[in-house]
């Protein structure tokens, strides 16, 4: 552990409605891919922990599901995971897009925001789309809300100000140890995140072809040599959706295939044999067993409205 009495040490959530750029934020400032990124709103479906040592300190962040309107158990687990990501953390990132008009999603949080002492910094993130002193605006628009501690623009995208972020945050967390090594990067086991990595590129081949209604399973992950064996299994809702998956000839789980395996080998640093399957569980998303069975937390998801 890190003796150092000036080092700080903490942990921060990132919250906001879905697709502002929650995971490509995270990401970047961690330096690495950890977290998925999609143009489909709703791609992170659980809490992701991630770690950024500097020599001023240790940073944990939680990405979390965007916040939403539920429309079924799994949407109902993902806001559940959200809001509770609000409790017991030492800093609130709460990202939105720059805009002229808060809407109903974020006045909800704001809503939400109210009720917490957390320091909360507001993150007008996408800040590259701006055109002049534009964001002055968007920013007096957020003051008349609620007082935040800090308010900053920034690109996840290109990486503009997210320096300037760590720095903000870093003012706003407690002196302390450090939780991980300074290796650490996640505390997520590598087998969901070959899941997320192959969801994600399923996401983006498929693109409006079929509904959010995926998930991936890794049915067994083992090291021979210098060569990583992956079998996984590709879950949808509906059998026309695993025609779909599938492809003509199987041409688009392959794509999918080639395209996870690379950033798989990048993650893992070795040679990847992956194998891809596809299985159909009607409306799994409704159904506790099979939410848990896939990795979420079935005692956390409440009745949909």
């Amino acid at each position: 552990m890190n003796e150092n009495p000036s080092f700080k040490s903490g942990f921060v959530t990132l919250i906001g409605r879905p697709n502002v750029g929650k995971s490509t934020l995270m990401n970047r400032l961690i330096g690495q891919k950890i977290a998925i990124t999609s143009k489909r709103p709703q791609t992170t479906r659980n809490r992701i922990q991630t770690v950024l040592t500097t020599e001023e300190g240790q940073i944990v962040f939680l990405d979390t599901p965007g916040i939403h309107k539920a429309k079924n158990k799994l949407d109902s687990y993902m806001i559940k995971v959200a809001e509770r990501s609000m409790e017991d953390v030492d800093v609130i990132l709460w990202l939105v897009e720059p805009t002229n008009y808060i809407g109903a999603g974020e006045q909800y949080v704001i809503e939400q925001l109210k009720k917490t002492r957390t320091p909360v910094i507001l993150v007008i993130n996408k800040a590259d789309t701006v055109k002049g002193d534009a964001m002055s605006g968007f920013i007096e628009l957020y003051k008349k809300e609620m007082e935040f501690q800090e308010i900053i623009s920034v690109s996840a995208l290109k990486g503009d100000h997210t320096d300037e972020l760590v720095k903000l945050i870093f003012k706003y967390l407690p002196y302390g140890p450090a939780y991980y090594d300074e290796d650490t990067v996640t505390d997520q086991p590598m087998r969901q995140i070959a899941a997320e990595l192959i969801r994600e590129k399923a996401l983006k081949l498929l693109e409006e072809e079929i509904p959010h209604g995926i998930a991936v399973t890794i049915e067994s992950m083992k090291e021979r040599g210098n060569i990583c064996h992956i079998d996984a299994t590709i879950i949808c809702e509906r059998e026309s959706h695993k025609g779909i998956v599938i492809g003509k000839g199987g041409s688009m789980l392959k794509k999918i295939g080639v395209s996870a395996r690379k950033d798989i080998e990048d993650m893992l640093e070795m040679q990847v044999n992956l194998k891809l399957w596809v299985k159909v569980r009607k409306d799994w998303r409704d159904s506790d067993t099979m939410l848990k069975n896939f990795g979420y937390n079935a005692k956390e998801i409440g009745r949909s409205e």
